[in-house]
């Protein structure tokens, strides 16, 4: 709380149309009604909205219109715009100078840096409002940074991160880092790119502290060069732990394009990129990791039911997959969450 500002409770305020009065209901989303006592409205913040949580507040010159639903806990800085197809989860931040356009859902726990814009409207025309706008959401944890201009119609996923400045023009993945214009994946929230590889032909995981993620091995294939070139060679049963029933390449991938993005339910996958070079981020669920795979020499093998993510393709990349299985789409699981639950109760969790 801000030292030597006037904050006047919400149950205080006179009687006068879009204020809250003494024992009036906020509705937060999520249909849970509580009271209004603990809301707090700097006196020169202009809080139209009887939609809010305990616990939250409003400083100067932020103005709240009436449609919009705001949770509890929520902080509400100085000149903030709320328009009134809003809506917005209990323990957000909202920075200065940030304006919340109709169509936008802010889940729970989002930070949302100053001066953010939002816009919902992709072909606007002075007095020309469209009969609905695009419906954008930023999803629970998420965090926005200073000056980030997000447009209609966007998905920024659970706890992914959007670093100042950027202009995210698609949906951005879970856990997800964006940065620059258009935005683009740097990253991972929390993941750690794998340690150097070891030996010629190992195939144990990495010690704790390097790679450590279960169901996820860095594999270092033997590498034969002489005058006449190079060549490597996946043997079954001394590099392949399975016989590959189907094998796809993947190529001509836009370095702003994202691949993968699932987990797979039965099929182990073993990956090499035979040129170029793309990371991998792999998920057991507990632990993240990233590991760049760069040439033939270093492969990924994939146990089932751990979420996979390839990125920042080079232009001249080929990425050989060898599968356990033929292609069945029911083996796949592409939702994060529904993944999660599913890991959760299943007995073939990622082993070390």
């Amino acid at each position: 709380m801000k030292q030597g500002t006037s904050l006047t409770p919400v149950s205080s305020l006179p009687q006068q149309s879009g204020k809250l009065t003494e024992g009036a209901q906020a509705d937060v989303p999520g249909d849970a009604s509580m009271k209004s006592e603990g809301v707090f409205v700097h006196a020169d913040a202009r809080l139209e909205t009887r939609h809010i949580g305990p616990g939250s507040r409003v400083w100067a010159f932020a103005h709240v219109l009436s449609g919009a639903r705001i949770g509890s806990d929520a902080n509400i800085c100085d000149h903030v715009f709320i328009e009134n197809d809003v809506v917005v989860g209990d323990r957000v931040t909202i920075k200065s100078g940030v304006q919340l356009c109709d169509g936008l859902r802010v889940e729970d726990d989002v930070f949302i840096g100053p001066n953010a814009t939002f816009t919902n409207d992709r072909f606007p025309r002075s007095k020309q409002r469209p009969s609905s706008f695009a419906r954008t959401t930023i999803c629970k944890g998420a965090s926005i940074g200073g000056g980030a201009v997000v447009l209609p119609g966007v998905t920024i996923g659970k706890h992914a991160m959007v670093g100042a400045g950027a202009v995210v023009t698609r949906d951005v993945p879970p856990l997800a880092v964006v940065m620059g214009n258009p935005a683009r994946i740097a990253g991972y929230v929390e993941s750690l790119i794998a340690a150097p590889h070891r030996v010629l032909g190992e195939r144990d995981r990495l010690a704790p502290g390097g790679w450590g993620v279960r169901g996820a091995e860095i594999v270092t294939l033997p590498d034969f060069r002489d005058m006449r070139g190079s060549l490597s060679v996946s043997e079954l049963g001394q590099v392949l732990p399975f016989v590959p029933t189907r094998i796809f390449y993947i190529w001509g991938v836009p370095n702003s394009r994202v691949r993968g993005e699932h987990a797979h339910r039965t099929c182990a996958e073993f990956l090499v990129c035979v040129a170029g070079s793309c990371r991998v981020l792999a998920d057991d669920g507990t632990s993240r990791g990233e590991v760049v795979l760069d040439g033939p020499t270093v492969g990924l093998y994939i146990t089932p039911m751990v979420w996979t993510t390839q990125y920042q393709f080079t232009e001249d990349t080929v990425l050989v997959v060898a599968a356990s299985h033929g292609y069945d789409p029911d083996d796949y699981i592409r939702d994060y969450d529904e993944w999660l639950v599913e890991l959760e109760s299943s007995s073939e969790r990622p082993v070390p």
